[in-house]
């Protein structure tokens, strides 16, 4: 697979390229604090605070100053680690931290998580996020991030999780950095580096693995895990404790880096080991993780392009959260003794993160304790591992020190590679992905190209459309969640009115490809190949309004003088977000939630219950009218109908006697994209190709009916048509 990647990926580079000019500082580049001090008052983030000072040259933080003084220090998160959410993008938060180590205010100032944005209450995230404050970073320092309890919000646990993470461990940067309350910036290790050593190969058995620390182990029993709720303090929690005995296993848990030669082959087996090894890229690891017990690690709540949200990696000020697709099942423990487990899988650790095998790092647990019918409280538990040393080799000091010597000579040319680098990962890692949607797109380009040909069977041009747009609901929308939308557009133009960058749009290869196919379409068949074939939601509402026609629900058809009235809503609701995407794009992000793509699409209705009723409303307005949102509501259709007006071709063919005298095609038009003279509107037609059906229909078409009739005339006549079969004759009766 490849060469295939290389296919797409001279496009990829081209933008890239254009993405990576040099920056004067090591930190510039992604230092964004100074977007977003004008949104909180400095009293806010430290008490007594009257003003904010300048920017630090060394660190991007901001001193918080009363009468020219600096009372505490304001930095970003996401200038120190990373806070990836949910969503893919950083989840920006301002802490404050006075010069003993304590947390004096926090803010969330940006995000783009689909489930908080808009579903869960945004005055519920803030109050967790600036509960912070107090937080006392001298007593995670000495904890290891986790003297403090976590306050989840079910149905945002990543969101949350990512947000205590990324205060916490920059905390604890910005702390040593500054020398606050006494925490001493860490010291480097000296001495020469070491890596795993390839060549030891050696198959132990379970007692030797879990002996030496090849293999570690944390196990929690109804007792513990009972008493540590109740140390937490929450009453709800309390008063439902696990049932069973206090000795039953509430999770038996193992954990062990899986691409060391020794340990992988003598858990996985020599085959699944070379299959590990065939998967793996340059700088990524392996972590199994094996459990059992009646807690799962996992859970039932992950999704295809989901996240597991049970378990996380975290080293020093880097972490790992694991999505499906870095995920694998493991059939069984090939080391003799081993015992059984439920869960058994293997979780792949990004090599642009920095994880370093030859450090140790935790396997950090969250476990859960329904407290109400959705209402949940969680502690968090660790499972450290350190990799033996009989595993690892030194490295030789020279190419040490030349590694060194050319990561601090360019600093700024490593950040704008790793970024590079994560996105050719991703299109690396998704090529299969890439390749059954690039197959898609090549066959829906022959259909238009060879439209007579393929519908001149009217069977075959319904049942080819059916399949394609289940096709395009099931695979493109609800399990690889890529569906265009008008934020897309916007956010697109407001990166041309900024520092723009292709990284943020090579980061999603499915809708990259998308949009530039959806690009070149526009030139050739206007918005329809996009809108008609290859839009999830549309596909939803034309797959759903088919049932409903197969149980007779009645259809309106929109009096087309009130119908050519209400198509121009579309282009208004779009202009107006457009507009206000000028002014602030997160504004226009919210109220582009008319678009329903978010709900059933992305979240598969798992929302809030005004967003799934809005949803539903329309489905069910599409079961009457069909594709009533296509018709009058999708700003989306109206910003691709736009430049769809530049295309180069009129693909679809009439008759003269099209809308006069004959106006079946207006008629069977699903969305009533033909004007009554006959014309096809071509920023309201959706390519569904079902006039080209009836324009050779010798059954249905007037003109072709004619024409038939009069072939048939003209063959009986001249005797050129097809010869008669011979009459058969009765066998001549016997003589005599």
């Amino acid at each position: 697979m490849r060469p295939l990647f290389h296919i797409f990926r001279f496009l990829l580079v081209v933008g890239a390229l254009l993405s990576t000019a040099p920056m004067p500082m090591a930190f510039a580049a992604d230092a964004e604090i100074s977007k977003f001090l004008e949104k909180v008052e400095p009293g806010e983030m430290v008490p007594g605070a009257d003003s904010f000072g300048a920017l630090r040259e060394d660190i991007p933080v901001v001193p918080a100053l009363k009468g020219g003084e600096a009372v505490g220090w304001v930095f970003l998160t996401s200038d120190f680690v990373s806070t990836t959410g949910y969503s893919g993008k950083p989840i920006h938060t301002l802490v404050g931290v006075d010069p003993d180590a304590v947390v004096t205010g926090v803010r969330l100032v940006k995000h783009s998580e689909p489930i908080v944005l808009i579903g869960i209450p945004e005055s519920k995230v803030r109050a967790v996020t600036e509960g912070y404050a107090g937080l006392d970073l001298k007593a995670e320092a000495e904890s290891g991030g986790s003297a403090h309890e976590l306050d989840i919000i079910s149905g945002a646990t990543v969101t949350i999780m990512v947000i205590d993470d990324s205060i916490v461990r920059s905390g604890l940067k910005v702390a040593r950095l500054l020398g606050l309350g006494g925490l001493a910036p860490e010291v480097a290790e000296e001495g020469p580096k070491k890596e795993i050593d390839t060549s030891q190969q050696e198959v132990l058995d379970w007692m030797t693995l879990t002996g030496d620390g090849s293999v570690r182990r944390m196990s929690l029993d109804i007792a513990q895990v009972n008493e540590a709720f109740a140390r937490q303090g929450d009453p709800r929690a309390i008063a439902r404790p696990e049932k069973g005995e206090d000795t039953e296993t509430f999770i038996d848990l193992y954990v062990a880096l899986a691409d060391v030669p020794t340990i992988g082959l003598s858990l996985l087996g020599e085959a699944e080991y070379a299959n590990l090894k065939k998967r793996l890229k340059e700088g990524e690891h392996a972590l199994l993780v094996m459990g059992r017990g009646r807690y799962s690690f996992k859970g039932s709540g992950y999704v295809r392009g989901g996240i597991f949200d049970r378990i996380q990696m975290i080293q020093d000020d880097i972490s790992a959260r694991f999505f499906d697709k870095q995920h694998n099942r493991v059939g069984e423990i090939a080391a003799d003794g081993a015992p059984a487990f439920v869960e058994m899988d293997l979780f792949i650790i990004p090599a642009d993160i920095g994880f370093d095998p030859a450090k140790d790092f935790r396997l950090q647990l969250l476990v859960q304790r329904a407290v109400g019918p959705i209402e949940k409280v969680f502690l968090t538990f660790d499972l450290g591992y350190q990799l033996p040393d009989s595993y690892l080799k030194t490295v030789p000091v020279a190419a040490s020190g030349g590694q060194a010597d050319l990561a601090s000579a360019g600093a700024t040319l490593s950040d704008a590679e790793a970024v590079q680098a994560l996105w050719q990962r991703i299109w690396e890692d998704r090529q299969i992905d890439i390749a059954v949607l690039g197959a898609a797109i090549v066959i829906l380009t022959l259909v238009f190209f060879f439209q007579m040909q393929v519908t001149r069977n009217e069977t075959f041009t319904f049942w080819f459309r059916i399949a394609f747009l289940t096709f395009t609901l099931v695979w493109l929308g609800w399990i690889e969640n890529a569906q265009l939308s008008v934020v897309n557009v916007m956010a697109f133009f407001s990166s041309l009115t900024s520092e723009f960058s292709w990284n943020a749009f090579l980061m999603d290869p499915l809708v990259f490809l998308l949009w530039f196919s959806v690009a070149a379409a526009l030139l050739f068949w206007g918005r329809g190949a996009y809108c008609g074939w290859l839009c999830p939601f549309g596909a939803l509402q034309e797959l759903t309004n088919r049932l409903a026609k197969l149980v007779r629900i009645p259809q309106i058809e929109v009096p087309w003088g009130l119908h050519e009235r209400l198509w121009p809503l579309k282009y208004m609701i779009f202009l107006g977000l457009f507009g206000l995407s000028l002014y602030s794009l997160d504004g226009a992000e919210q109220y582009a939630e008319i678009e329903p793509f978010k709900t059933a699409i992305i979240l598969k209705f798992q929302r809030a219950w005004p967003f799934v009723l809005f949803a539903v409303a329309l489905l069910v307005a599409g079961l009457f009218i069909e594709r009533f949102y296509c018709r009058y509501l999708c700003p989306l259709g109206a910003a691709l109908a736009i430049p769809a007006r530049l295309r180069m071709f009129d693909w679809l063919k009439r008759y003269r006697e099209c809308g006069n005298p004959c106006h079946r095609c207006a008629k069977e038009c699903m969305v009533q994209a033909i004007h009554p003279e006959g014309n096809i509107n071509p920023n309201e037609c959706l390519n569904c190709l079902h006039c080209q059906v009836l324009y050779q229909h010798d059954q249905k078409c007037p003109v072709c009916i004619k024409k038939l009739a009069k072939r048939r005339r003209f063959e009986k006549q001249t005797g050129l048509g097809k010869p008669e079969a011979p009459a058969k004759t009765a066998a001549p009766e016997p003589v005599g």
